[in-house]
């Protein structure tokens, strides 16, 4: 099926480009999001009549969305989630909640503008890419942390799970000295106390 594209679709094209696409993706995707019109001969005359005040509008959006894109570009959101001792996350973190915790940090994002591709199930620092236009696309950070602390030790070292050098735990000098002994040869018992 033929289509006039309405605005820039990622992988697909530009506003004003006319493509062929799967019709199930025009009916169910591009038509009733109004990204695209079919291509016939009375939707591409209106589209050439509309075109001027289109990408004007366009112009408009993307230089709005380009203002708000520093504020949010390289920000950094804590979700803090319930997690097993391998670090793997009890359900997962979706765009919605992505989109919250961005909203409550101070920036404006919805969770259509939230592109995860693939699902985040693991305690961490992920790399979270954000549209916040067709042709603006920020990205922002997301730590998910069992604990607001764990989250700090998460941000300086980078180390999911806060298991950074910081909380290794120190060998105990007794046991540090045994360690550092050297081994006797096998079959020989080493001597208990001194030269015999």
């Amino acid at each position: 099926m033929d289509v006039i594209l309405l605005e820039r679709v990622e992988k697909l094209g530009g506003l004003g480009d006319v493509v062929s696409v799967k019709p199930g993706y025009a009916r169910n995707y591009l038509l009733p999001q109004g990204k695209a019109l079919r291509a016939t001969e009375a939707n591409r005359k209106r589209f050439d009549a509309e075109r001027a005040s289109r990408e004007q509008a366009n112009a408009q959006r993307r230089s709005e969305a380009q203002g708000a894109a520093g504020k949010v570009d390289g920000m950094t959101c804590v979700l803090i989630r319930q997690a097993s001792e391998t670090l793997q996350l009890y359900g997962s973190v979706t765009a919605r909640d992505i989109a919250q915790a961005a909203t409550a940090a101070g920036a404006s994002v919805e969770r259509q503008q939230v592109v995860l591709d693939k699902p985040i199930k693991t305690l961490g620092l992920h790399k979270v890419r954000v549209m916040l236009h067709p042709e603006v696309t920020v990205e922002i950070t997301v730590n998910v942390a069992r604990s607001p602390e764990e989250a700090e030790v998460q941000a300086k070292t980078g180390v999911a799970g806060g298991g950074g050098p910081a909380e290794e735990e120190e060998t105990a000098p007794e046991m540090t000295a045994f360690l550092e002994q050297p081994a006797a040869p096998e079959g020989e018992e080493q001597p208990a106390g001194g030269n015999a």
